[in-house]
């Protein structure tokens, strides 16, 4: 954490804009922009990256390359499109390289998920990958065997139903992900759409 730092950890959030952090110097440096989450203030559906990469640091949003493609074609297959969903990251400035997020990157980076996630109030968060999975679940997970599972985990003063799911760019280097992906997308809209556990037992 830089030592500039405000003491107030949200000083730098507006609503759900974070504007001027620079809690983390290396991602400053790395960055083009901060990149903070897209979609409806009260969506069902949360998902939740792990990071920015180069052409989300480009566009600004999150989940724009390849990877969003896949995203895309996975809601409209279930009758969503981007429109629907909300879609954030647990870091929102790009790593050098598209390395992983460091811990205290990522612990920097918590208090505007946390307060992203509260004030959104979704039905489920879906993780998009392991990074994501392993730092709401707080332990390991392994995410192929544990896709379509879903969670308790403490978010703040509440708690949040999480649903784990491999990353969509696991379908494009590993194509027997592709059903296993499809699968926790329609997971997922089912269960926002009944507003809650009624509909999982329709896909265990």
């Amino acid at each position: 954490m830089n030592d500039s730092d405000d003491a107030d950890p949200l000083a730098c959030m507006d609503g759900l804009t974070v504007t001027g952090c620079e809690r983390c110097p290396e991602l400053v440096d790395s960055r083009s922009r901060i990149v903070d989450g897209t979609g409806p203030a009260d969506a069902d559906l949360l998902f939740v990256g792990e990071a920015p990469g180069a052409t989300e640091d480009e566009r600004g949003e999150p989940f724009v390359g390849r990877s969003g493609d896949v995203l895309d074609d996975a809601l409209r297959d279930v009758g969503l499109n981007r429109a629907d969903i909300r879609i954030t990251n647990c870091v929102r400035c790009r790593p050098p390289d598209n390395r992983d997020p460091r811990q205290g990157e990522l612990e920097n980076c918590r208090p505007y998920l946390n307060a992203e996630i509260q004030r959104v109030d979704p039905e489920l968060l879906v993780t998009l990958g392991k990074v994501p999975a392993e730092h709401l679940l707080g332990r390991d997970v392994a995410v192929t065997g544990e896709a379509g599972e879903v969670y308790d985990a403490s978010v703040g003063d509440s708690v949040q139903r999480v649903l784990v799911s491999v990353h969509p760019a696991a379908t494009l280097y590993d194509p027997s992900q592709k059903e296993t992906f499809a699968g926790v997308i329609k997971k997922a809209a089912a269960y926002a759409g009944d507003g809650g556990q009624s509909t999982l037992g329709s896909f265990d």
